[in-house]
């Protein structure tokens, strides 16, 4: 006997569509299924829009499942069009690869790779979608899917129906190549699930039928819903664009602010889809979180435990003190060298010979937090200049106003954050 994932899943939230929805539950009883996800490859990094598919994936793995994740090598070099406008750009066989690489590490953080019996694997379908003859595809492949069954999708319709836009065969082709690895891996690894996003669901149900028809194998499918905000936005998305889980795409501190600064509407949602957390520890948290909601006590746990998972501890705690430090909660005289490296990626910073000769009012306009020097010595004479958190008293500036690595905090009026490092 294995646990019901199916039903767990559907508590957490994950569950928008299913298949088959009584056989299902039965086949997670009676078995350790097999089932797998695919990545799209367009980028060098996932994003926060993903994790609800990776997070699918390692609750499986947790239940006790199987997860393949593909990293999609092959269809790739096509583009889902499911969804889209437009045709994609297509990336060049070198790109792609580096993409797929480094889209394989980020799943590490989510996945077991050597756990035993059910440890997760990961294949990218270049390795059986590079070797097909274009012959034997249409004779074996082509000839199960109606010409009326790919051109009723709303997406190719829509695009067939309007004279400023088109779809190529390429782009039509890739509903039998998903389709293809499916029945691909119920034949090689024993899947019997494939899962996605609710834009999936077509590409998934004709993957089940072309096994059904080639090898009568009877297969599952489950989406998952489209996560929005408590605004009705998607989610994943911040002012600058989408969150990604490279930080050379999305600094570690403003991962950790995306969390911080979400909706205390949307917490529950979050904890479920995102944490492995029980439900009686996820309510624990709540109720704490709502006896003093702005102190963001919900937001703070959940932006620790995602920011470790993904960028390690030692990166969440700098992070974390990185926040506390700009919004008043740690002294900034207790940060060390790192920690103020970190800063200065985040907020305006400006290197410097030495400290100005003209004292405060140069530094001001140096660091960029006043025009002139005449605003400066205006904002001075009104008192709202904060020096390394405190305000600024109008003292001669010396080496004691450094920081550890040479650093000067300013503040300029209640959120002008600036940072200077005197070489």
């Amino acid at each position: 006997m294995h646990q019901n994932a199916l039903k767990i899943l559907r508590e957490r939230g994950f569950v928008e569509w299913s298949s088959h929805e009584e056989e299902l539950e039965q086949h997670f009883i009676n078995n350790m299924v097999t089932g797998y996800i695919g990545f799209d490859p367009t980028a060098d990094s996932l994003h926060v829009g993903n994790l609800v598919a990776i997070m699918g994936l390692a609750w499986l793995q947790k239940l006790g499942h199987r997860p393949i994740a593909i990293a999609g090598g092959g269809t790739g070099r096509i583009g889902d069009p499911s969804g889209k406008t437009a045709e994609r750009q297509l990336l060049d066989n070198e790109r792609i690869e580096h993409n797929v690489a480094c889209i394989a590490k980020q799943l590490e953080h989510f996945l077991d790779f050597n756990c035993g019996g059910n440890s997760a694997i990961l294949v990218n379908n270049n390795e059986w979608l590079g070797k097909l003859n274009l012959i034997e595809f249409l004779r074996d492949t082509g000839k199960f899917f109606p010409v009326s069954f790919l051109v009723n999708r709303d997406y190719v319709r829509s695009r067939v129906m309007d004279p400023d836009k088109s779809i190529t065969y390429t782009e039509l082709s890739y509903i039998l190549l998903q389709a293809f690895d499916f029945d691909k891996l119920n034949e090689d690894y024993g899947a019997t699930l494939q899962m996605g996003g609710n834009d999936q669901q077509v590409n998934i149900i004709a993957g089940m039928d072309l096994a059904r028809k080639r090898r009568g194998a009877q297969l599952y499918g489950m989406t998952f819903p489209l996560l929005l905000n408590s605004q009705g936005k998607k989610f994943g998305k911040s002012e600058s664009g989408a969150v990604y889980l490279d930080e050379k795409r999305t600094s570690i501190y403003k991962f950790y602010q995306f969390w911080i600064n979400c909706d205390d509407s949307d917490l529950e949602k979050l904890y479920k889809l995102f944490t492995f957390r029980p439900m009686d520890e996820i309510r624990e948290i709540l109720a704490k979180h709502n006896e003093a909601p702005h102190l963001r006590t919900g937001q703070k746990i959940l932006a620790d435990e995602l920011t470790a998972r993904v960028h390690g501890e030692a990166a969440a705690k700098r992070a974390k003190d990185a926040s506390a430090v700009l919004f008043g909660e740690m002294n900034i005289r207790e940060a060390n060298a790192e920690l103020l490296d970190t800063l200065s990626a985040e907020i305006p910073f400006t290197k410097l010979d030495a400290l100005p000769e003209g004292g405060m009012a140069e530094l001001l306009v140096a660091s960029g937090g006043c025009p002139s020097k005449g605003e400066a010595k205006r904002k001075l004479k009104e008192g709202g200049i904060y020096l390394n958190g405190e305000k600024y008293d109008g003292r001669e500036l010396g080496a004691n106003d450094m920081l550890n690595g040479g650093y000067i905090q300013l503040r300029v009026g209640k959120k002008d954050f600036r940072l200077v490092k005197i070489k």
